[in-house]
């Protein structure tokens, strides 16, 4: 069975398994690593990790260093007024006494809160506290990189999001740190790829009446199928239709409308992911 077919296959059985999860490839949270406490340096854990990054995503903080109100005080520095903290949650185990002298006392665990505060809502922190956090280093993939430079296409990186502009031509990205890991990185580009070859100069894509109102969702469905295949001629499968599969969701109303729905947008998708290997000429992936 070719590439093609196994992952097509593999991404169909997920969405009817509705095993989907994932979001976003990238995040700012992540560079720095998982939530620590500023003063002792211990790591957050658990669901800790979820409620400071998100807090840390929604509020836009760039550090992932917390601290509680007194532990802020005791360092000399001091909350801004008006900030509000984030929950924390932690587990004590929490003695039942016994009824009669016969019975042996039992534990159970007691949820307890307490509050932190980001370094971002505190003034008067030593400056290596309050230092954004460097990136981890990006580790470009040879193979991946030659692929995208050989397209040709105008890639450009500072953006909050990923997206394809067509009356631009060309491909807009967040900076590549920022992105979970660089299997993350090479998907989403070639995800904007594939809408790009779908330009009127390359493949001149079109779904047309077929679909009507579901001829967008088949053309992300498109870009999507096209980078997994790219990223398994990289040798990235795995990695990549599981984050993407999120994605697809949503489309599997359409794909089970259509029987032949996902062979019309396979079939599109290996001829983007023939034109970003190697351009028109380049021979079928399998």
């Amino acid at each position: 069975m070719c590439i093609r077919e196994t992952i097509t296959n593999k991404i169909i059985n997920i969405l009817e398994a509705g095993t989907a999860k994932g979001g976003k490839r990238w995040t700012n949270q992540a560079v720095g690593g998982l939530p620590r406490n500023a003063k002792t340096g211990e790591a957050y854990r658990g669901i800790n990790v979820l409620l400071l990054w998100a807090q840390a995503a929604e509020k836009s903080f760039s550090s992932n260093l917390w601290l509680t109100y007194k532990q802020a005080e005791a360092m000399g520095a001091q909350v801004r007024k008006r900030e509000k903290s984030t929950m924390g949650v932690y587990f004590q185990k929490v003695e039942r006494q016994a009824e009669d002298d016969a019975e042996d006392a039992k534990f159970y665990p007691m949820a307890k809160a307490f509050f932190l505060f980001n370094v971002a809502q505190i003034d008067g922190l030593p400056s290596e506290l309050t230092t954004p956090a460097q990136a981890k280093e990006f580790s470009a993939i040879e193979e991946a990189e030659q692929i995208i430079l050989q397209t040709g296409a105008k890639i450009r990186h500072g953006f909050d999001g990923a997206f394809y502009v067509p009356s631009k031509d060309e491909v807009c990205m967040p900076h590549r740190e920022r992105f979970t890991n660089e299997a993350s990185y090479y998907a989403t580009t070639l995800h904007e790829l594939a809408h790009w070859t779908g330009h009127e100069d390359r493949l001149a894509r079109t779904f047309g009446k077929r679909f009507g109102d579901d001829a967008y969702a088949m053309e992300e469905l498109t870009a999507e199928l096209s980078a997994a295949f790219t990223m398994g001629h990289l040798g990235m499968v795995e990695g990549t239709i599981e984050g993407h599969a999120s994605y697809l969701e949503g489309w599997l109303k359409c794909l089970k409308a259509d029987k032949q729905a996902i062979f019309t947008v396979a079939s599109a998708a290996a001829k983007a992911t023939d034109w970003v290997l190697g351009g028109a000429a380049a021979a079928p992936l399998h």
